[in-house]
């Protein structure tokens, strides 16, 4: 197989974070994320969010950041409400709702959720009968690759606000989100709009690790608990601070996630120009061109990546995702390589 398109963490990390974790590893230093290197990684993330209240947490990956953050939101009788194709909903093993908390899902074509989708949702009675909606969750970027807008998230924390809900916002792919050609929001600007967040390391060139972010003072105390009950407090909790350090003291984290936009973004002009259309538009380091089922057949011989969603008339989406590690020589060889086959 010439290259793999499923994903951004099939490769290791990047080599400064690699040379960050080497040269402490012989120094002894606190556990359970108490280190100086893990106090010195959460003071560059208030920094860059400038909010030097905001708690920061670090943890191993996306699923346990996400059942944490809902779990320490809501109360027994609360529920989070999702786009269909949300994260939480599809593609964690009901690990949300195995925490005993309902996830009440909403369609959406692009994945994304505003005022006029929760409307329907949130204007059906509720009692004692029922659960009761505590939590909106967001992803940005969103499954199928779409970003919400300064307006759109400012629109959601507004009727948030207004109706008394809480608003968390999956960060694993955050970084692509940030530095987007089409973005304009600042990762200090989702601090402020969300109760609640995480940024993504393991899908932007980290080993592993993801830093939960606290906004809400009200949601703060006591985090740790939740973290230590769910198995989540790492005894080498250095190992993910070191690499959010090196992650967040010189930009690193954004000039990864601008190397794997540009590499998807080669791919979509790439296609674009062979004639192909998109289920969604092509915004963040993933995206799903539609393709005749007998050239996707064809092109599995030689790469790998995921068939996505029919799209009738023997069509159907494939989803193409670049990394940090993504080499441009294999974007122009599967593009030549379509060329011929098409």
């Amino acid at each position: 197989m010439k290259y793999q398109f499923f994903n951004d963490y099939s490769e290791g990390a990047h080599p400064k974070i690699l040379e960050r974790l080497a040269a402490s590893n012989r120094k002894q230093m606190t556990g359970y994320g108490e280190d100086e290197i893990s106090l010195q990684a959460q003071a560059l993330i208030q920094e860059a969010i400038g909010n030097p209240a905001a708690a920061v947490h670090f943890v191993s990956g996306g699923t346990q950041a996400n059942l944490l953050c809902l779990a320490s939101m809501l109360r027994p009788h609360e529920s989070v409400i999702a786009a269909a194709s949300g994260h939480i909903h599809v593609h964690e093993a009901g690990a949300v709702e195995a925490t005993g908390h309902k996830i009440e899902t909403i369609a959406s074509e692009d994945g994304k959720l505003d005022p006029r989708k929760l409307v329907a949702l949130l204007s059906t009675p509720r009692d004692e009968h029922m659960t009761k909606p505590k939590v909106v969750f967001v992803s940005h970027a969103s499954e199928v690759g779409t970003l919400y807008s300064k307006a759109e998230l400012e629109a959601l924390r507004a009727y948030c606000l207004q109706h008394g809900l809480y608003l968390y916002l999956d960060g694993a792919r955050i970084g692509s989100a940030l530095t987007a050609r089409d973005s304009d929001l600042s990762l200090a600007e989702i601090a402020a709009l969300t109760d609640m967040f995480y940024i993504g390391g393991t899908k932007n060139g980290a080993l592993l690790g993801e830093a939960i972010v606290i906004t809400n003072p009200a949601l703060q105390p006591e985090f740790r608990w939740h973290i230590k009950q769910r198995g989540a407090l790492l005894a080498k909790g250095r190992v993910i601070g070191a690499q959010f350090l090196e992650l967040f003291a010189d930009e690193l984290f954004f000039e990864l996630a601008q190397h794997a936009n540009h590499m998807a973004e080669q791919l979509a002009n790439g296609l674009q120009e062979q004639g192909f259309g998109f289920l969604t538009p092509p915004q963040s380091n993933q995206i799903f061109p539609i393709l005749p089922d007998v050239l996707i057949e064809q092109l599995q011989q030689e790469y790998g990546f995921y068939v996505w969603a029919p799209a009738g008339d023997g069509m159907s989406a494939i989803r193409l995702v670049t990394s940090w590690a993504t080499e441009e020589q294999a974007v122009h060889a599967f593009l030549e390589d379509m060329r011929g086959l098409a």
